[in-house]
C-alpha cells in the first residue's frame, strides 16, 4: 500500500518559506499533525530563536516543530488552527496552492516573545503576542472554535470575566 498523498507542500513566500495546500482542503479537515521533540522552556531559551521552532503546548513545555509544521506562518485572519495542541485543522475551505496560516497567539502564554506582524490581513493587529492580549471577543471566538492550546484555555477560564478577559 502506498503512503497517502500529502495535503501540503513547502514553498517560497513573502516571509521566506510557507506551507501551501497541495489540494482542496475542506472546512474542519485535519491538515496534518505537528511533530517534533518535546522540550522545556529552558531548552527553548538555550537554543535561541535561530535553533528552535517551538510551539508552546503547556506552561513550561514546547514542541520543537519539524517540517512541514516549522514553515506555517502566522496570520491575524487564519485559515487553520491547532486543536488538541498539535493537530492543524482547516477553519474554512482552503483552495489548492493557498498558503496555510494559523494565529500564533492561540499557542502563546509566556510573556517572552513578541514579533511585528507582517500578515497584511485587513484586521492585522500589528504585533504577535500572548493570547491574553487579544481582544476579548477574539479570545472567546478562538476558544469556541477549539483552536487554543488546552493550558491557555484553563488559564483563560480562571480569569474573572469582569476584567474584560
Amino acid at each position: 500500500m502506498s503512503a497517502p498523498k500529502s495535503k501540503v507542500y513547502v514553498a517560497d513566500c513573502a516571509l521566506g518559506k510557507g506551507v501551501f495546500a497541495a489540494t482542496s482542503i475542506h472546512h474542519g479537515e485535519v491538515i496534518f499533525t505537528c511533530e517534533g521533540k518535546v522540550i522545556s522552556l529552558q531548552e527553548v531559551v538555550a537554543k535561541g530563536d535561530q535553533q528552535s521552532n517551538p510551539i508552546q503546548i503547556d506552561t513550561q513545555t514546547y514542541l520543537d516543530v519539524e517540517s512541514p509544521g516549522v514553515y506555517i506562518n502566522h496570520s491575524c485572519d487564519p485559515n487553520a488552527g491547532l486543536m488538541n495542541n498539535t493537530i492543524l485543522v482547516a477553519l474554512r475551505a482552503i483552495a489548492p496552492h493557498e498558503q496555510i496560516c494559523f494565529d500564533y497567539s492561540t499557542s502563546m502564554s509566556e510573556e517572552l516573545w513578541t514579533m511585528e506582524c507582517k500578515c497584511l490581513a485587513p484586521q492585522c493587529r500589528g504585533l504577535i503576542q500572548d493570547f491574553h492580549y487579544l481582544p476579548a471577543e477574539l479570545k472567546a471566538r478562538y476558544v469556541a472554535l477549539g483552536i487554543v492550546q488546552d493550558f491557555i484555555v484553563r488559564q483563560w477560564r480562571e480569569v474573572p470575566k469582569a476584567s474584560g478577559q
